[in-house]
């Protein structure tokens, strides 16, 4: 029999990245060295979510820009919604053109909820229905103590990253039909947690939660809830929360020894949205490298 040699998918992938800092959240992918890679050339799609329209908030850059192309690649058309990067957006668009999907952006702020209603407002125009929708952004702040977090930053992590997740379920619900699904996006912290993201990690637990719920209340209505709960992804998030220093060390506690890049991300929520999961509803898919959490 022939010998079956391992490749490893990321060999681009470096277990130490430079030291970097960005000013601000949600943050830049053009600013970041390296860049993250969001498309893998080898995957090639199968016609999974053919001429279907999925809603990717936090699409313009990271995990769902990740998830924006592969989705493309299985046939779907794109909305994404995101804060203000408009140059990450724009590489988002040209590479979903680029496999003959549609894709529009919108800048829009979540946290608000009459926002997340134009953005499903202008996907029925532009696209005419809704049928797979993304939650996927977040910001996080880390402090050495829960007496150093502020009420402000409290209600800015709990808006962005649980606040806009029901908004965007609720503003699309009435235009999903039996068949439709939702992702949420979750993370490893909500599972182990971690001493210096205390409301972050709140709130992804909350996701889960949230994803359950749903789930059992949507059930009925033909839609599937489900969630993803990465370990450490390379992201913008990544230089524009941690100090330089520890950008220099992140993903190697990983068990695999470092980050995943964000394609490494995309399969899970392409299963999710298509019907090889058709009987996947209310569950948390783990992508952490290794780690073992309780589900």
């Amino acid at each position: 029999m022939p010998t079956i040699t391992y490749k490893e998918p990321a060999a681009q992938t470096p277990a130490i990245f430079p030291a970097q800092k960005q000013p601000k959240q949600p943050g830049a992918q053009q600013a970041m060295n390296p860049a993250p890679i969001t498309d893998n050339a080898a995957y090639s799609g199968s016609g999974k979510l053919r001429d279907r329209v999925a809603i990717v908030t936090g699409g313009d850059s990271g995990i769902g820009q990740a998830a924006a192309i592969a989705f493309a690649k299985e046939g779907a058309d794109v909305a994404i919604v995101y804060l203000d990067n408009n140059d990450d957006a724009m590489t988002t668009k040209k590479a979903v053109e680029k496999y003959g999907r549609r894709c529009f952006p919108y800048a829009l702020d979540l946290k608000d909820e009459q926002s997340a209603a134009q953005a499903v407002q202008r996907t029925m125009k532009d696209l005419g229905k809704i049928d797979v929708l993304v939650n996927n952004i977040a910001v996080q702040y880390p402090q050495n103590s829960i007496e150093d977090i502020t009420a402000q930053q409290l209600q800015e992590t709990f808006a962005t990253n649980i606040f806009s997740y029901f908004y965007m379920i609720r503003a699309c619900l009435p235009n999903m039909k039996e068949g439709a699904c939702i992702i949420n996006t979750s993370s490893i912290t909500a599972y182990k947690g971690d001493e210096t993201l205390i409301d972050y990690s709140a709130t992804k637990g909350a996701v889960v939660s949230m994803t359950r719920s749903l789930s059992m209340s949507l059930i009925k209505r033909g839609i599937r809830v489900n969630a993803v709960a990465p370990g450490p992804v390379w992201t913008p998030l990544i230089p524009s929360s941690f100090s330089p220093q520890e950008v220099e060390k992140f993903g190697q506690d990983a068990p695999i020894g470092r980050a995943a890049q964000p394609f490494e991300l995309a399969p899970t929520y392409v299963y999710l949205a298509c019907d090889d999961s058709a009987y996947v509803s209310g569950q948390v898919l783990h992508v952490n490298g290794g780690t073992i959490t309780e589900s």
